[in-house]
């Protein structure tokens, strides 16, 4: 698994994500594995869409088929914004890393994440 020198770079893409949640851990950002490459996560936002209840949400970071919890079943109040990850709090992809989301239940929860691709 590549790391890249980041204080030596020869690109940086910023890129947006977005993800309808559900019930199944789904990836919203995926560092293949022989991708040379390494993502830094500025941002994630998780946004409950629903005028009128609550829905819970679990974000981790799989790596070699392991999922670490980054917010494990957090709630996000009817019609308001879980501020997951900010600029205070970046998390970094290696190569083969995935960061992934989890609804309590489908169809109340987007996400959008903002990062940097790097090599």
């Amino acid at each position: 698994m590549a790391n890249p020198n980041i204080v030596n770079v020869s690109d940086i893409r910023g890129k947006t994500a977005v993800l309808a949640v559900t019930t199944s851990a789904t990836a919203i950002v995926t560092n293949s594995a022989a991708s040379g490459k390494v993502f830094k996560i500025n941002s994630l936002y998780v946004a409950n869409i629903d005028g009128t209840s609550a829905q819970e949400v679990t974000v981790d970071l799989f790596r070699s088929s392991t999922a670490y919890p980054i917010a494990s079943t957090v709630s996000v109040p009817a019609d308001a914004t879980l501020i997951v990850i900010d600029k205070n709090s970046n998390v970094y992809l290696e190569e083969g890393d995935a960061l992934r989301l989890t609804a309590g239940a489908n169809g109340d929860l987007m996400a959008t994440v903002s990062y940097e691709e790097i090599n």
